[in-house]
């Protein structure tokens, strides 16, 4: 019997091919080319295909202004984005934002590119499959202008959506993501004394008493959301304004002005 589950042990070692486990810090990061890229980005593969397999996946990191020729891909690629903040278009459409923890999805044959923010270094993780051995059929580069282009406006993630602390703050300081979600939202919003829509206009009157703008895209969302309607969040806005000051009073109307074309009632 045991000389049966020795062999049968070795046959099945013989047939099924190895777990590869790669280390972090072990594998090789080369420069991307010059003539598929414009500033500096490096490329870390992750898994290249073996035998039958099309799938690979490597991390690129782009400094800041850093992007990508024009290109696209016979079976289509998606983008992980892991740090900072990107840019994506497809040709003929906007320019989007592209945010730590986004998901990219491009379509096979769509022209496109992705790359960094001006200001900002992005990583993102490709994975990407190949057709006959070819995973990329590369264009002209992304000119200055193109790349200049205004992203479309969106409505910025933020810590008033379900788990969004952890999503915001998770890499850096999960504690206070954790507090966020689960005090802040998970209790001290849920208690009887005030409803949900009295509390967000509360909390959209201090933040812009307060001229907190980051936060108060968010809020202004979250109110909408919770029954405040538009006319009413620019009434306490204009309110405010006598009693928080001018300027407090003109930078909220802009933040509103924002979401409400970013997201429409």
């Amino acid at each position: 019997m045991k000389s049966w589950i020795t062999a049968a042990a070795f046959v099945l070692s013989a047939v099924e091919p190895e777990l590869t486990l790669t280390r972090a810090g072990t594998r090789s990061v080369n420069a991307a080319p010059a003539q598929h890229f414009t500033g500096t980005v490096q490329v870390e593969m992750l898994h290249t295909p073996v035998g039958a397999e099309r799938a690979s996946a490597g991390t690129v990191r782009f400094s800041p202004g850093a992007r990508t020729a024009w290109h696209r891909h016979p079976l289509g690629q998606t983008l992980v984005v892991t740090a900072g903040t990107g840019r994506v278009q497809r040709w003929g459409a906007p320019v989007e934002v592209m945010h730590v923890g986004d998901v990219v999805h491009i379509p096979a044959h769509v022209k496109h590119w992705h790359g960094a923010a001006a200001d900002t270094a992005m990583t993102h993780i490709a994975i990407t499959e190949a057709q006959e051995g070819r995973t990329a059929e590369w264009m002209e580069q992304v000119s200055d202008s193109q790349y200049a282009v205004a992203p479309a406006p969106v409505s910025q993630p933020g810590p008033t959506t379900p788990g969004g602390g952890q999503r915001l703050m998770a890499d850096i300081a999960p504690a206070l993501g954790q507090l966020t979600d689960e005090v802040l939202f998970g209790q001290v919003w849920s208690r009887p004394g005030l409803s949900q829509r009295d509390r967000s206009l509360i909390t959209v009157s201090a933040l812009v008493a307060m001229n907190r703008p980051d936060q108060l895209r968010s809020h202004l969302a979250l109110a909408r959301r919770n029954g405040v309607t538009d006319a009413e969040l620019i009434e306490a806005i204009t309110q405010l304004a006598f009693y928080a000051g001018w300027p407090s009073g003109v930078t909220a109307v802009g933040v509103a002005r924002e979401v409400f074309k970013a997201i429409p009632p």
